[in-house]
């Protein structure tokens, strides 16, 4: 496609200053180009830079040539980028055959970041949304970040994935989530030594504050929220409450690490590959206060206490495991889990985009209103959830939850409830205080 573009390029311009009037005529391609502050990025032929650097006004080209009104702005402020520095509309019938969607839009923060490095490919591959879903990634980092984004864009550019169509850096979120579809909240500051929970908490949620706000004002109105950065559940709760125009379901905390790391467990305690686990669910927090849940888990679609007659091993060892794998890691790796991240943000997605198999369910950290269990229904909870595809979700009722179970749900939920007291001042509650249960738990991958 890019050769092909590069040649229709190539034959309509002899000058990037060329007039408009003496654009061929039977051409079908239209050219924009808007060069400010920060930057959109559209997959085409490119110019060399040193000329794109010299241009200071826009270009249109077609037999068709839209106004101003109807062409589409760019976000205030924004200017291309390497390859991606042009767009091009193009006719029906020249789209390659893999184009056959309406574009989604996905808006990710802190993708300079290693998360982010391992997401960001997945995802403009079609490894989420499908072979046939053209995509648009706008990414959102920070002051500090400006040249890894550039080199983000390189690498994408460098990777010819023919359904990633457009490509947004910037530092200002309100450009950056125009119009996003998904929201992946991936940014965020990790707890450095001596740092109590309560000031991560804070510190975090200011941050999420001002995400929601942004989201709220300019993002898509049914756009769908994955938090990633920690602590995810009480960000995902700080976000959602400060985009009011959102509907609350859209927020989810990403738990899928999690519930993958349990089925791991799982399979290998089992002696059997990681697809015959089913029926995972982690309740809660995503800190070492959650719930991997062994008791309505299914191997070969047998209770998981059946396969597993080694109770003591489920009670006693399996559940530490699992709270605790991303502090093992570090001690082995040197750093938190990345590519496992990303996997799990990816298969989190694929949830919501694909029906969930009959029977079968996935974890969630959601938003708890009208649970069928009881838990506090203001709070960002990790619970077990299906889809029929559509990017919405309900709550699995009717789980089998034991003295064990219970007593281990409560604890994650007050230690929840603590961290919503805590943040009360960006949530627009009043009378908020810090006073976290069993003292200062940690998130999973902490030490």
């Amino acid at each position: 496609m890019a050769a092909a573009v590069a040649a229709s390029q190539a034959a309509l311009f002899k000058s990037p200053f060329q007039s408009l009037d003496s654009c061929d005529e039977q051409k079908s391609v239209k050219f924009r180009s808007t060069f400010h502050g920060s930057r959109r990025i559209s997959k085409a032929a490119g110019w060399s830079r040193h000329l794109l650097a010299r241009q200071q006004h826009r270009i249109t080209c077609s037999v068709n040539a839209p106004s101003p009104a109807q062409a589409p702005p760019l976000p205030k402020g924004a200017e291309c980028y390497g390859v991606f520095c042009v767009i091009y509309d193009l006719k029906e019938e020249e789209k390659p055959k893999s184009w056959k969607k309406k574009l989604v839009r996905v808006a990710v923060s802190g993708a300079a970041g290693t998360i982010s490095n391992h997401l960001l490919f997945k995802i403009a591959s079609g490894e989420v949304f499908g072979p046939d879903q053209p995509v648009a990634l706008n990414l959102l980092g920070s002051e500090r970040s400006k040249e890894a984004l550039e080199g983000v864009a390189m690498e994408l550019e460098d990777s010819l994935y023919p359904l990633l169509r457009e490509v947004i850096i910037g530092i200002d979120p309100y450009e950056v989530f125009r119009d996003a579809e998904w929201a992946l909240l991936i940014g965020a500051k990790p707890r450095g030594p001596g740092m109590e929970r309560a000031d991560l908490l804070d510190i975090n949620g200011q941050i999420f504050a001002a995400q929601g706000r942004a989201l709220n004002e300019v993002a898509s109105s049914n756009v769908k929220v994955v938090v990633v950065g920690n602590p995810c559940n009480t960000n995902a709760l700080i976000c959602m409450k400060n985009a009011p125009r959102i509907p609350s379901k859209n927020f989810h905390a990403l738990t899928r690490l999690d519930e993958n790391r349990a089925k791991c467990q799982l399979a290998l305690k089992a002696g059997v590959f990681y697809d015959n686990v089913s029926n995972v669910t982690i309740w809660g927090n995503h800190s070492t206060t959650q719930v991997p849940d062994f008791l309505n888990a299914k191997i070969n679609g047998r209770p998981v206490k059946e396969v597993i007659t080694d109770h003591k091993w489920l009670e006693e060892q399996f559940t530490p495991t699992v709270q605790t794998r991303g502090g093992v890691l570090i001690k082995k790796w040197g750093r938190s889990s990345a590519a496992s991240t990303a996997v799990s943000i990816v298969d989190a997605m694929k949830s919501l985009v694909q029906p969930t198999p009959p029977g079968d369910w996935f974890s969630s950290g959601v938003y708890a209103a009208g649970n069928p269990y009881g838990i506090d229904g203001d709070l960002v909870f990790s619970l077990p959830c299906r889809s029929k595809g559509d990017g919405d979700y309900e709550i699995v009722p009717g789980l089998h939850i034991d003295k064990y179970l219970y007593e281990r749900i409560k604890k994650s939920e007050d230690e929840l409830i603590a961290e919503r007291k805590c943040v009360a001042h960006l949530i627009g509650e009043e009378n908020g205080f810090c006073d976290l249960p069993g003292g200062d738990t940690m998130l999973p991958g902490e030490q």
